[in-house]
């Protein structure tokens, strides 16, 4: 049986304007879902349905295929059924949809994983997740109604503890799989269903901006991040043009060159110094006389033809794993670099080859407190990695 995964990624968000493919923690959101998907490695398809070239563009560069929905099932009324079943009707290869909600961003693989075995192998004609809580249900009073609440879910003279209370399961939206006969039936769940629970942990839904903040922390935490485990990262290589400082070259009426650079970013230099990480700097310029005047006591190649091949001296030279090794750049020139290092970011101003390039995409520009903030990814990650190791 042919299972397809679908991510729903509509251009005309209410809420957020483009949701889908905003930044969360440096990816864009429909990434998390996407990479989760490609890794589990149990679809014979995966596929965007969106109604805009943007998203259309993010949705190909982390592996997905592209159904461009029509514009009646674009509408702010639309449903996500009727678009499930216009790409159905499309598609006729495929006999089981794994719709996987892009707002899940702490979505695992090993989660899709069981999913699928349970739909292929166990007969399941429809599964969904799950999450349990531990709260409280009371019925509700509607103003100028003269009744009391009543307890939905609890005795109130004999209340439980947490602990001896198994909790409720509740949807939260991660997926929905089900099989074609039923989906052309009007039901997303139904037949022989099951559900699946989720670890409360990597239940996270976005839908309102103020969640923003409080999702990059639960995916730095939780998300999943790729197949091959974190490691510590030992080295961060900077591109000093464009992310160190703006790239902006004064020149005076002598004929000396001035550049300017933010002070939040040599305190993130000197901050991962502190955590035991080398800061290496590389320019394909000769700028030995501002490195020298910015007194940073780094390491740093300057007029360098060939950045990924100085790159790779210095990675074999400390004996590093790529996965121990970090880069900072915005430039072509920096692309390969990129996408060798096992955690790579780029400043918001990065020429669009780089972004595409990067793991981590910062907010701020270069020159601007980029290197501070990819420093402070760092850390984050560097506490996952250490989370993991307790485990």
């Amino acid at each position: 049986a042919h299972l397809a995964a679908l991510v729903l990624a509509r251009g005309g968000s209410k809420g957020i304007r483009l949701k889908n493919i905003k930044l969360l923690a440096g990816v864009p959101l429909i990434g998390w879902v996407l990479r989760a998907a490609v890794d589990a490695g149990v679809f014979h398809s995966i596929w965007v349905s969106t109604d805009h070239d943007e998203i259309e563009k993010v949705a190909k560069q982390f592996g997905a295929q592209v159904h461009r929905r029509s514009p009646e099932v674009s509408q702010d009324s639309s449903t996500s059924l009727e678009a499930i079943k216009e790409f159905l009707h499309h598609h006729h290869e495929v006999d089981i949809v794994g719709n996987i909600q892009a707002t899940s961003p702490c979505l695992h693989p090993s989660d899709l994983i069981k999913v699928a075995d349970l739909i292929q192998r166990e007969g399941f004609d429809s599964v969904f997740s799950v999450v349990r809580r531990h709260q409280f249900r009371w019925s509700e009073v509607k103003k100028g109604e003269n009744k009391m609440t009543e307890p939905q879910n609890l005795n109130p003279a004999k209340r439980y503890r947490r602990q001896d209370w198994p909790g409720e399961l509740y949807e939260n939206g991660s997926f929905y799989f089900a099989k074609r006969h039923l989906i052309e039936k009007g039901y997303l769940q139904g037949g022989k269903m099951a559900y699946y629970e989720m670890r409360a942990e990597h239940s996270v839904d976005i839908d309102i901006d103020i969640d923003w903040p409080i999702a990059e922390q639960r995916v730095l935490s939780f998300g999943y991040f790729g197949k091959e485990p974190l490691k510590e990262v030992k080295l961060l290589v900077c591109s000093i043009d464009g992310c160190l400082t703006n790239g902006r070259i004064y020149v005076t009426e002598d004929q000396k060159e001035m550049v300017s650079y933010d002070y939040r970013d040599i305190v993130g230099i000197d901050l991962l110094k502190k955590r035991g990480i080398q800061v290496r700097l590389i320019s394909e310029r000769d700028c030995s006389k501002t490195l020298s005047a910015m007194q940073l006591g780094c390491i740093a190649k300057v007029s360098a033809t060939n950045k990924l091949q100085v790159l790779e001296d210095w990675q074999k030279d400390m004996g590093l794993n790529w996965k121990e090794v970090a880069y900072l750049g915005n430039e072509e020139s920096d692309v390969e670099c990129l996408k060798k290092a096992g955690m790579s970011g780029v400043p918001a101003d990065a020429c669009a080859l780089a972004q595409k390039a990067a793991g981590y995409i910062c907010k701020s520009n270069g020159g601007c407190g980029a290197v501070r903030e990819f420093a402070e990814h760092i850390f984050l990650l560097l506490e996952k990695v250490n989370s993991a190791r307790k485990q």
